[in-house]
């Protein structure tokens, strides 16, 4: 979440000292929402994973950033996904982690240095 703090002034043009009156800080809503909306994209894929023949239990971070040019399938003004990490049961299979990752690139739009798929203990 981000917060911003503004001095307020007052009707002569003074800094407000806020008291009695607005702060002028305020939240970024729009974080918030971009924030949930990855949450959930996070748990929608961890979900679809899990349900993969070799898979197992599995846990996803999407990392997002400014990407304007991106056509992903995940975006949020200009945030886009930038780099995956994943956690999977059935990572240390060669062809469990390969398809992990087609998956991913082929969602996200993401080369695959940028997917990083690890054995979970």
């Amino acid at each position: 979440m981000t917060v911003i703090a503004l001095p307020v002034s007052d009707k002569k043009g003074e800094k407000s000292s806020g008291k009695g009156q607005s702060t002028g800080i305020f939240t970024d809503t729009a974080s918030d929402d971009a924030e949930v909306q990855r949450t959930a994209l996070e748990e929608k894929l961890e979900d679809l994973l899990s349900k993969v023949e070799g898979v197992g239990e599995v846990r996803v971070v999407l990392m997002t950033g400014e990407n304007p040019d991106s056509q992903s399938f995940y975006s949020s003004g200009k945030e886009t996904v930038t780099g995956v990490l994943i956690a999977a049961q059935g990572a240390d299979n060669s062809v469990v982690s390969r398809n992990i990752v087609e998956a991913v690139m082929a969602l996200f739009q993401v080369d695959a240095h940028k997917i990083r798929v690890m054995k979970m203990k």
